[in-house]
């Protein structure tokens, strides 16, 4: 179902067009609460990422947030309640967008 985009998630967060450092807490809150409040499904959009290169001497990562996203979810204290990540389906963003599937709260 959840592949599929049948299942619709409990809540949502889009930190597409943040930086990094805003993006980060904004995230952690977001699913620490979620879980607290005994949410299963929710959605984290992160956008696909611009595609224009500034021109500086470092090359810049297409889509930071995106690459980002999933390595922050698996990171202690959110690797203990997040169960899995899964790009979402097409109808809820797409490769600009992860269902972030959380454990039962004890």
């Amino acid at each position: 179902k959840l592949k599929r985009g049948k299942m619709s998630p409990e809540a949502r967060i889009d930190l597409h067009g943040m930086t990094l450092s805003a993006a980060h807490p904004r995230l952690l809150g977001f699913i620490l609460r979620s879980h607290s409040e005994g949410k299963r499904l929710v959605l984290v959009i992160t956008g696909k990422g611009k595609m224009k290169d500034e021109g500086g001497p470092i090359p810049v990562r297409h889509g930071v947030l995106r690459h980002q996203v999933p390595h922050w979810l698996s990171m202690p204290p959110l690797s203990q309640i997040v169960l899995q990540v899964a790009q979402s389906h097409q109808s809820h963003g797409g490769g600009g967008a992860y269902y972030v599937y959380l454990r039962r709260t004890r």
